[in-house]
């Protein structure tokens, strides 16, 4: 249970730095609205232990942060 936790958490951080990759185009405020729904997505994975609930909730959560922050 603990490696497939692990191998999640995984997928989430490498899915989020490639992610931010892809950002070098975008406008600031879409940029913020990345990096926040990538930091949320993780924050929420280590939080619920690896569960989607929690790693997409954190994703929305940071999303609008970001989206937010930036204006």
């Amino acid at each position: 249970m603990k490696n497939m936790q692990r191998v999640s958490l995984n997928a989430v951080v490498v899915a989020a730095l490639l992610g931010l990759g892809a950002c070098s185009g975008m406008s600031p405020q879409g940029q913020s609205t990345a990096i926040g729904a990538g930091a949320g997505a993780i924050g929420g994975a280590v939080l619920t232990g690896g569960s989607a609930a929690g790693t997409v909730g954190g994703a929305v959560v940071g999303g609008v942060i970001g989206h937010e922050v930036a204006k």
